[in-house]
């Protein structure tokens, strides 16, 4: 029996997507739900651990670790998954630092009156 790519594809379950965020409010793109979340986890974990760490030692530390271990470019999804979490405000860029810093941002208190 002779299978084409298009019928292989119909009959395989479809991945989950996530359209990511970026804090300028520029377009996101279309990712793997799977990779988002290896990724984001990645990061998190990395820069709550640290606390203030660069970004280009966030991307240096994710290829050291992540290569041969996760199906894709890594520095591309640290890039925008890190965008992205930026837009959720999940971590921030620390103002004033050169290269740019990131951290966990710090938790608002709560209002009150509301």
């Amino acid at each position: 029996m002779i299978f084409h790519s298009a019928s292989i594809r119909n009959c395989m379950k479809k991945e989950s997507k996530i359209l990511t965020l970026h804090p300028e409010g520029k377009k996101g793109v279309n990712i793997s739900l799977t990779r988002y979340e290896q990724i984001k986890k990645f990061i998190i974990d990395t820069v709550r651990t640290k606390k203030e760490i660069s970004f280009g030692a966030l991307a240096d530390l994710a290829v050291s670790k992540l290569t041969g271990k996760f199906d894709g470019k890594v520095t591309w999804y640290i890039v925008t998954v890190k965008l992205d979490l930026e837009a959720r405000r999940m971590i921030e860029r620390i103002p004033g630092t050169s290269p740019h810093q990131l951290r966990i941002p710090a938790k608002k208190p709560t209002d009150p009156k509301k």
